[in-house]
Order: C-alpha cells, then sequence, then structure tokens
C-alpha cells in the first residue's frame, strides 16, 4: 500500500534550526509564524477566523531515521518512541495546537509556534475542546516532567 501526501501550504517560523527551538507549542508562548497557503487550498480557510486555535498537522521535513526506543527531550531515561513525541519517527508527521491570530487572503498568521521554518503543512483543523474527551487524562512517564515543556530547548539528539 502507498500512502502519498501533498502539502497544502509551508509554515514559516523564527526557527531556522532545529537545536534551541522550543520542543513544544507550550514552550513558544508569543512566538509568532504564519502559513502561506497553497492557491488550490485557500476557499478551505472559509470560516477558520471565528477560531482561537487550530490543530497543524505537517510534515517532519527534516526527520531522516528513526529508533523505536528514544531518550525524549523531557527525560533521561530510554522509552518506546510511541509513548514519546519525538520528532524521528516512521511516519514523520508533527502536530501542534496553536493560536490563530488572523487570515490575510492566503496567509494564516498563528502564535506559539514550535515547528521549523520551512515545514510543509499537510491539513489544519480547528481546535474544538468539547471534541475531546479529557475528563480522566494519565500522562505516564511525562505526569511529573511535561511542565517542564515550556522551558525546554530542543538540542541536536534528533537531527
Amino acid at each position: 500500500m502507498t500512502i502519498t501526501f501533498e502539502p497544502i501550504g509551508i509554515i514559516h517560523t523564527p526557527h531556522t534550526k532545529l537545536e534551541g527551538m522550543p520542543i513544544q507549542p507550550s514552550g513558544a508562548e508569543g512566538i509568532k509564524g504564519t502559513i502561506e497557503i497553497y492557491p488550490p487550498y485557500i476557499d478551505g480557510l472559509s470560516d477558520l477566523d471565528g477560531f482561537s486555535h487550530i490543530i497543524l498537522l505537517y510534515h517532519l521535513h527534516k526527520s531522516t531515521d528513526y529508533k523505536l526506543k528514544v531518550v525524549p527531550f523531557l527525560d533521561t531515561v530510554e522509552r518506546g518512541l510511541f509513548a514519546t513525541r519525538a520528532p524521528r519517527r516512521p511516519n514523520p508527521i508533527g502536530l501542534s495546537v496553536v493560536r490563530l491570530e488572523r487570515i490575510e487572503g492566503n496567509i494564516v498568521h498563528i502564535v506559539n509556534v514550535d515547528m521549523l521554518d520551512g515545514t510543509p503543512l499537510l491539513d489544519i483543523k480547528p481546535y474544538v475542546p468539547e471534541f475531546e474527551d479529557t475528563s480522566d487524562i494519565k500522562l505516564g512517564w511525562l505526569d511529573s516532567v511535561s511542565r517542564r515543556s515550556h522551558h525546554h530547548k530542543s538540542d541536536n539528539r534528533f537531527e
């Protein structure tokens, strides 16, 4: 089976290198970026401007390979890849919930960007908290370290 995705746009951010960039949107508070939506997809932006937050799905285009056991950014212990949000994955797809600031034509202005400049955008979805069942959340190994994501920056472990 072959699965093929075509980008619908490109994400522009101030992050030009992997090292030192935020590892999650919570650590990118106030950092602004834009999404340039390609012409065939502009009509899909209709009605999006009423949402405060959007989910971005994107291709981790600098990811080259993966290991099924990794030492994630917020830990010193090796973990199973699928129990982490490490960027090097069998299918290098990233996900971020960002604040939608405004839309001007084919340019979507966003805040709290944690992705690399030039990242190909695969999809946009509105973030709707009521659609997510968040009543009984468990964070596994991240329970004691997740709050550190606000201050932790990327290093070269996944280059």
